[in-house]
């Protein structure tokens, strides 16, 4: 079970203010504590539970009639769910507070034991990719249960020319403890303990980060050259940290003879490569008349020759920095929410009643923001750091919308709830819409009107056009690593060299921004991730063109949509809504929409002057 990856920070809130009180998560419906009798029971079950399963099956799946295959999955499927709520928990814990060394304790050691005990079910997923394709196509005629499974030996067997000896592959299972696993610790716990004094101020990253967004452009400027100071403080040991990762990643990726480095992302995603190099190129084929527009319009509200880094995220002049409490954050999703079906209102209530949201910023806590599934048979949990600014609203209906997909997905049980990263941005972007989109309808006057406009653009840009750029960096860097190790110059420069070009002439970067690789969390923990965000946020675009387009039964479409999971390819799931990812002209429709946001705030611009 993998820990719960932070949505990336977009500096999203500043300063601090009475908010109302903001919610604590409760886990005590994983565990009422790392000593509780339950969890106890639960790791011992697992490391029975896995020893006997290798006992009995080790050596003779490929033997296997239906119904018994059936009881195999069933089996694994009980095990991935019990080692899962351990995780979740052990994870979760640590989240809330980083740098309590008891909490990193506890999640190591749960993740040693696990590590340890499932290591005998290595050869699970070997054996199935062993079974010929006939044989196995005959299995799921004979057994409807079974066959339902279908997706997931799909998944695996995607694996099987990439498949190592049963040695190296029980040896890489064993070592990934220590191996990649270790190293993103190690990025969590320094990036949590990152002090930057800012005005005579003491804070953490995520604070700091947030005062990019400050009114005052001398704090924000102040914060940006802090961030600097510090990140390039610390360089040396984030280098480090990205040269024995991508590293480590080819030699694994050479002994699987995996074509790419970004192959092994493409197959978890269930994505063809085709598919990402057109969403990639028609991004950045985009660039010039999307970020490159948009911020030179920017410069002028701001009356700025030249946009500085700091002034990328800066509010508009006519912005009102008027914090938003809680409470009304709260009616302002659940309303959006509801007006488009009061059943997405009615499953992101318990989150806030019931102990699913930690929201507040507190020392220690991981950047961010995330909303994690856990298991099928509990509950997602949302993480927030919320300061009350608008775009802190925005990330709240975002998360809530993963929460929406994952309780709705976890119907399909546990094997087949996950969805792939791909898609698994689908109702977390639509939620974002559909906040704004009425934030919008209820705008009062053009100057909120175009604030909200402008915000979005932002929001898509730095989803879109940000995080392509992200992945074209990520490409730079393991190509590069492949060829020898990186200084951090090198690193710095191939960071810049896909700043320059995605965000357009209107920036002028100050030395010190060569390192703000370094903090971003994706490129540790989930190489290749952040194409991800672009997939969800040009899918939704098209979803959303077509449910305001008056489709009567789109919300029994989408909602079916979610049910799905990691049940059904995306093609498959699109199809009933006219959709194709695989067209290249699919992307050029959601890219549209932001194009056609920035075509009005230049038509509002204009009449301002008339």
């Amino acid at each position: 079970m993998a820990l719960p990856l932070p949505r990336p920070v977009y500096d999203t809130a500043s300063g601090a203010a009475a908010f109302g009180d903001l919610p604590e998560w409760d886990l005590t419906d994983l565990y009422t504590a790392p000593d509780a009798p339950k969890l106890k029971q639960d790791m011992d079950w697992l490391e029975a539970e896995c020893a006997d399963f290798a006992a009995v099956y080790q050596g003779r799946l490929a033997d296997l009639d239906a119904a018994e295959l059936l009881e195999v999955v069933r089996r694994y499927e009980r095990i991935d769910t019990v080692a899962g709520r351990v995780m979740s928990y052990a994870g979760l814990r640590y989240y809330q507070n980083t740098m309590d060394s008891a909490r990193a304790k506890f999640l190591s050691d749960c993740q040693d034991r696990i590590t340890s005990f499932t290591t005998p079910l290595v050869f699970f997923s070997l054996e199935l990719n062993r079974i010929d394709d006939a044989a196995l196509e005959a299995r799921f005629a004979e057994n409807a249960d079974l066959a339902r499974y279908k997706p997931i030996f799909e998944r695996i067997r995607a694996m099987r020319p990439y498949q190592l000896s049963d040695e190296l592959e029980t040896f890489l299972h064993d070592q990934s403890a220590v191996g990649a696993a270790a190293w993103n610790r190690l990025f969590d716990e320094t990036t949590a303990g990152l002090e930057f004094t800012v005005k005579g101020e003491t804070l953490n990253l995520e604070a700091t980060l947030n005062l990019l967004t400050d009114t005052d452009r001398a704090t924000r400027e102040a914060a940006a050259r802090e961030l600097a100071r510090v990140f390039g403080q610390n360089i040396k040991l984030f280098s480090r940290v990205h040269n024995t990762l991508a590293k480590e990643k080819e030699i694994e990726d050479r002994w699987r003879k995996m074509p790419t480095a970004q192959t092994a992302r493409h197959l978890s995603n269930q994505v063809e490569p085709e598919v990402v190099e057109a969403l990639r190129n028609a991004v950045v084929a985009a660039y010039p008349k999307l970020s490159h527009r948009y911020y030179r319009l920017k410069a002028k509200w701001m009356g700025l020759d030249h946009l500085e880094i700091w002034d990328r995220n800066a509010p508009l002049p006519l912005d009102a920095p008027i914090p938003v409490d809680w409470a009304t954050a709260k009616k302002t999703v659940l309303d959006a929410y509801s007006d488009f079906s009061p059943k997405m209102a009615e499953i992101a209530e318990p989150f806030f009643d019931k102990g699913w949201i930690d929201a507040g910023v507190k020392p220690g806590k991981a950047p961010g923001a995330f909303a994690h599934p856990t298991v099928a048979e509990v509950h997602p949990y949302v993480m927030l750091n919320y300061l009350g600014k608008p775009r802190d609203v925005m990330t709240l209906a975002h998360e809530l919308g993963h929460g929406v997909h994952q309780v709705l997905a976890a119907e399909q049980g546990e094997l087949l709830s996950s969805t792939p990263l791909t898609l698994a941005e689908t109702a977390s972007v639509f939620g974002e819409m559909l906040t704004f989109r009425k934030l919008l309808a209820e705008a009062k006057t053009p100057e909120e009107k175009k604030t909200l406009l402008a915000g979005k653009v932002e929001d898509m840009i730095n989803t879109v056009v940000r995080q392509i750029a992200f992945y074209d960096f990520e490409c730079k860097l393991h190509a590069a690593r492949r060829e020898g190790e990186l200084t951090p110059e090198d690193i710095n420069a191939l960071w810049m060299s896909v700043q320059a070009e995605s965000l357009g002439d209107a920036f002028r970067f100050m030395d010190g921004y060569e390192t703000y690789w370094t903090y971003i969390s994706h490129f540790v923990h989930s190489p290749f991730y952040v194409y991800a965000y672009a997939f969800g946020d040009g899918l939704v675009n098209a979803l959303y063109a077509v449910y305001e387009e008056g489709d009567p039964s789109f919300q029994d479409k989408y909602f079916a949509l979610l049910k799905a999971g990691g049940s059904k390819h995306h093609k498959e799931l699109l199809a009933p809504f006219g959709l194709d990812a695989t067209d290249p002209a699919f992307w050029d429709k959601g890219l549209s929409m932001i194009s056609g946001f920035i075509d009005e705030l230049k038509a509002m611009e204009d009449r301002s002057e008339d």
